[in-house]
């Protein structure tokens, strides 16, 4: 069973810098792409952002420019630099992964969420 351990969350000004932290335990598959979703009071959950085994990204648009996705394979471990924070990016995050041996053996895993708050 594959456990994903989240760390980084916490309270920071408008404007201001956080960044996550996702690990990962198991051995990486053939598909194995990692990602952060966030969820916010009276909202659905969204996606943020995806990385790849192979390092190849996707950003929702309201992310753009402010965060970066990266990952360290030798790790296992992912992270999240969020850059001029907002209100709107509070929520909490969550890390998912998404693994398998070919697609129709694709399994989702979900971390435990961490607590991002941007208030003045």
């Amino acid at each position: 069973q594959v456990q994903l351990v989240e760390s980084g969350g916490g309270s920071v000004q408008p404007g201001g810098s956080l960044r996550l932290s996702c690990t990962a335990s198991g051995n990486s598959a053939r598909i194995d792409i990692m990602g952060w979703y966030r969820h916010s009071p009276g909202k659905q959950r969204e996606l943020v952002a995806v990385i790849g085994l192979g390092g190849t990204t996707k950003y929702a648009d309201f992310v753009k420019g402010r965060f970066t996705i990266s990952k360290d394979n030798v790790k296992n471990t992912m992270y999240l630099q969020m850059n001029s924070l907002n209100i709107e990016d509070t929520a909490v995050y969550y890390c998912n992964l998404k693994r398998g041996a070919s697609i129709a053996s694709i399994r989702e895993f979900w971390g435990q969420g961490t607590q991002v708050t941007v208030s003045p």
